[in-house]
């Protein structure tokens, strides 16, 4: 980049040349496509960072004193350090507007999870804890032993049907007809 030119570019840029300004932004794009190649920012994609870069950069030309600065090192700073500080706003955004937040309200504590148990749920669960025990008292022993053995042990049902020297399949048909007959039982009892 040659400092010289581009210096003139920005006193020309200054009295609203189009041209001038077209020209600097070409001179600045390399460094402003790097920048927005290697930055990651939340709901931002690669044009908007791009966009952020130019902004900056046309916003440093119009607060540039020709006498104090380089114009490049000025405008390379101002860039990277805009980026910088628009992943800070977003990062702390996060925390104050992301998902994880939680919103106060009138009812806030309503819609918090609760650790009780409501009595009807207590009540409905030790109604459902009967009906199915009263469902499994109508197995046969070996439907009973079934369900023991895979849903109160934690065992498979390909183990069941190895322990049982029974082909896998006609465990898996021995189950389907336990669940039915359990289901069976139990339905007319919740339509109560």
């Amino acid at each position: 980049m040659d400092f010289d030119y581009v210096e003139a570019l920005v006193i020309k840029c200054k009295n609203n040349d189009e041209l001038s300004k077209e020209k600097l932004a070409s001179e600045f794009r390399p460094l402003i496509l790097n920048i927005s190649k290697r930055t990651f920012i939340d709901g931002y994609d690669f044009y908007d960072i791009q966009n952020e870069c130019y902004h900056s950069l046309f916003k440093c030309v119009s607060v540039y004193n020709l006498e104090k600065h380089r114009f490049v090192a000025y405008a390379t700073n101002a860039i990277k350090n805009n980026v910088n500080d628009l992943i800070r706003k977003i990062k702390s955004k996060s925390f104050i507007n992301g998902y994880e937040t939680l919103s106060f309200c009138d009812d806030f504590e309503k819609e918090l999870p609760s650790e009780d148990i409501s009595l009807e749920d207590l009540l409905c669960e030790k109604c459902d804890y009967e009906d199915l025990k009263l469902a499994l008292k109508n197995l046969t022993k070996d439907e009973m032993e079934l369900v023991d053995f895979v849903f109160f042990k934690n065992n498979t049902l390909q183990k069941y049907a190895s322990q049982k020297s029974m082909c896998y399949s006609t465990a898996i048909l021995k189950k389907k007809l336990t669940l039915k007959k359990i289901f069976n039982f139990i339905s007319p009892l919740l339509l109560k």
